[in-house]
């Protein structure tokens, strides 16, 4: 596989610093990038797409944190991890409270769609904006979380920084790999609620 680190000259770490990599990324791309060779040979266009398009697919799995933490493991250990099975006990509360706010502004939105009264939609539409209110709020715990964990990669990088190299035997003894496992399944929930409550915050608004 790709090794997406390399490729955009980065270390193998589980925080990247966001900026830093969007520049790195750009600086790279640019003599590829598909605006700059238009007119080239048809070889040589073929040579940079495919360029431009690794790169670009290094940054954008590098940039996410779930995704950047599924290729590092990927590699550490050779294989990608399981799916995500079951919920993280230290998130099963969020998911219990994500659950079922959206169940009930699913509820709410399919009885504000049957109404034809207008002084009934006015009703729903201040409801509606009560609970678009409470789901911004949830949003907020759970961009809380995120920045949390992004926090606690960012203190992992030393123990990247003194481990053993790449293939060295004791390597996978001196990281937290387990740990960052975890890490990945807590991000893809958080990606997904997150994904969920936007889903319904837009759908409020109409």
């Amino acid at each position: 596989m790709t090794d997406y680190f390399q490729l955009l000259q980065e270390p193998w770490r589980p925080w990247l610093d966001a900026e830093a990599l969007k520049s790195r990324f750009l600086e790279r791309s640019s003599t590829v990038h598909p605006d700059r060779i238009h007119n080239a040979p048809e070889a040589e266009k073929q040579a940079a797409n495919f360029q431009y398009t690794e790169l670009n697919a290094a940054y954008q799995t590098l940039r996410e944190p779930k995704e950047r933490l599924l290729h590092l493991l990927t590699l550490e250990t050779g294989s990608k991890p399981k799916e995500v099975q079951a919920i993280l006990p230290g998130a099963m509360d969020l998911f219990l409270e994500v659950a079922g706010k959206c169940r009930e502004v699913d509820s709410f939105i399919a009885e504000k769609n049957r109404a034809t009264s207008p002084l009934i939609k006015v009703q729903f539409f201040a409801q509606g904006q009560e609970w678009t209110e409470r789901l911004q709020e949830l949003l907020q715990r759970i961009q809380k979380e995120h920045a949390r964990l992004s926090s606690e990669l960012q203190a992992l990088n030393p123990i990247w920084g003194n481990a053993p190299a790449p293939g060295s035997p004791e390597r996978p003894q001196a990281l937290p790999l387990a740990r960052v496992e975890e890490m990945y399944r807590a991000f893809s929930y958080i990606n997904k609620w997150t994904a969920q409550l936007q889903e319904r915050i837009v759908q409020l608004a109409f």
